[in-house]
């Protein structure tokens, strides 16, 4: 009772002190006209046309890079809590359900597929589209939680690193070729972008799957 009594005020005092010294150091800084200049006259070299793509895939992609290791590594780190439980939940009786599904997965693989297409050119990417294709994963696994089943350990891993090793071939090739670590021939950079959000799409899409699932299955932890 003690420790709480102290501790309270202690974490609230700590917390005001770190908001007051963010709002000092936002308020100090200095006026930037920003990024929007340079980014639109690069953008002929991107290899795409919307500007959000291009920085996260072209000028800042070793953050989007990282961004694809830190999910790996939040599913490595649950797996490396142990064994996954079975989902509690039974199938759902009648036919709504499983006809709700067999017309809903079709959509969702569509428009996953799209968001990834359309993201050089408008609004979307790996991460809405490996968002939706996740959902759907999700989705079977809720209607057959005995009965849907789960690929190898090595697809798994495979799934899991797939859109990182992309990214990380594709910008080693870039620095070989005398365009620098993640930088691509402008001729190519449409195709190369287009071909590393589509395996981070797959990656994000099995990242969500198995964050729901929780630990690591049986098949993962013998290597089968």
């Amino acid at each position: 009772m003690i420790r709480r009594r102290f501790t309270s005020p202690l974490v609230l005092l700590m917390s005001l002190t770190l908001a007051g010294l963010l709002i000092v150091v936002v308020l100090d800084l200095p006026p930037q006209p920003g990024l929007a200049a340079p980014v639109a006259d690069a953008m002929d070299r991107s290899g795409v046309r919307h500007p959000v793509t291009a920085v996260l895939l072209n000028f800042r992609g070793y953050d989007t890079f990282l961004e694809l290791a830190v999910l790996m590594l939040a599913v490595l780190s649950i797996w490396s809590l142990g064994l996954r439980d079975p989902i509690p939940a039974r199938p759902v009786q009648g036919p709504v359900l499983h006809g709700t599904l067999r017309h809903l997965i079709p959509v969702a693989v569509v428009t996953g597929g799209y968001l990834v297409w359309v993201g050089s050119s408008d609004s979307g990417g790996a991460f809405q589209g490996g968002a939706v294709l996740g959902a759907a994963g999700v989705m079977l696994m809720l209607s057959l939680p005995r009965e849907m089943p789960m690929p190898s350990a090595l697809v798994q891993r495979l799934g899991l690193s797939l859109g990182a090793f992309a990214f990380l071939a594709v910008g080693t090739a870039g620095l070989l070729t005398g365009h620098g670590f993640m930088g691509y021939p402008p001729a190519w950079a449409y195709h190369l972008i287009l071909g590393i959000e589509l395996a981070a799409s797959v990656s994000i899409a099995l990242t969500l799957v198995l964050l729901f699932l929780g630990g690591r299955s049986r098949r993962v932890r013998h290597g089968r």
